[in-house]
């Protein structure tokens, strides 16, 4: 037999409360005293009350939809902690609306217009392309990951301990020179802290090094051949020298293992390799790598943990404004595995 829909009637009358309160405890709970709140939670058990999303969205406004914008779901880090993201709902109830912006600015604007249209309760990018100011000036809550964060909220990886921590594992792995390739990019996003870390150790230890800023590119053709060109220069420079490579993600450190091992049938004795993320593709590899950790499900969980906080707080009747943004740093920890000796 077909069970009968609990209405907001059906809850009224078992409480002896109006309808407006039935509907304040689901709109606006806060409005409510513990007490009758506790009432009402316990009448939906007894009523077996199953809710009515649609009906609730219609009435509060508030769609529990979160919008995430990501570069990318070619870096194993993006598509790794989307994954992450995806998991809290368990914990935190919220759905997710995902666009990847590909660095391209017109097209996450129009992405981000497209999740206000939804009515999302709050959005969370990883993708450096659109200014932090621009972003604080959505009329929604914002957490930013691994990216420029003056003016939202964020929560990063602490890149510079992770560039230190990198450059030491080469250095006592007996590289004789240290190696480091990432791209140009400024001071305010956070990765830069791996380039900074990376040098300020090699200059303290007196250790040889070379920096190499450069554009690996956005897609595996792309990484493949620009890796294949910078590993022939660097055994040219370096012929009979123990090279240490500190590559700034697993994707790029993957790509380039891969080039070793088809190149000599293994990997050399004379290469030492680092990548940064601990994504999958770090443990996955066909020679597990060494790699600095930045701890994705925390970063994922404390995301969301920050979020969510902000978006219950808009939430109350007088919401108290953040007077500054909160900004999160997370530990990294490194992972020595084979390609490091």
């Amino acid at each position: 037999m077909k069970t009968k829909k609990v209405t907001f009637a059906d809850i009224a009358a078992y409480t002896n409360f109006s309808k407006t309160t039935i509907s304040r405890y689901f709109n606006n709970p806060d409005s409510l005293t513990l007490e009758n709140q506790q009432k009402i939670a316990e009448a939906l058990t007894a009523l077996n009350y199953k809710e009515n999303k649609v009906g609730r969205i219609l009435a509060s406004g508030k769609t529990e939809f979160v919008g995430v914008i990501i570069p990318n779901l070619y870096m194993h880090y993006y598509s790794e902690m989307l994954n992450q993201l995806l998991a809290t709902y368990e914990t935190y109830g919220y759905k997710f609306l995902v666009f990847a912006g590909n660095e391209k600015p017109n097209v996450e604007r129009r992405y981000i217009e497209e999740l206000l249209a939804y009515n999302i309760e709050g959005l969370i990018t990883l993708s450096p392309t659109i200014p932090s100011k621009e972003l604080a000036q959505y009329n929604v809550p914002v957490v930013g990951i691994e990216r420029e964060d003056e003016y939202i909220c964020s929560v990063s990886t602490d890149n510079y301990l992770g560039g230190v921590q990198a450059a030491s594992l080469l250095q006592k792995s007996g590289c004789d020179i240290l190696i480091h390739v990432n791209a140009h990019m400024p001071e305010t996003t956070p990765a830069s802290g791996r380039i900074r870390g990376f040098v300020d150790i090699c200059r303290e230890q007196d250790l040889a090094y070379e920096l190499i800023l450069t554009d690996l590119g956005n897609t595996f053709k792309e990484n493949h051949e620009r890796i294949s060109a910078l590993l022939s220069q660097l055994e040219e420079k370096y012929p009979h020298k123990k090279k240490g490579i500190f590559m700034p993600n697993d994707t790029h450190a993957n790509v380039l293992l891969n080039i070793l091992i088809r190149k000599y049938g293994r990997f050399p004795e004379d290469f030492c390799l680092v990548g940064f993320d601990n994504s999958p593709i770090s443990e996955e590899a066909v020679i597990p790598t060494s790699t600095v950790g930045q701890q994705i499900p925390v970063i994922a969980g404390e995301a969301m943990k920050l979020l969510s906080s902000l978006m219950e707080e808009r939430k109350k009747r007088k919401p108290a404004p953040l007077e500054a943004p909160i900004h999160r740093v997370v530990t990294p920890i490194l992972i020595r595995r084979e390609t490091t000796g």
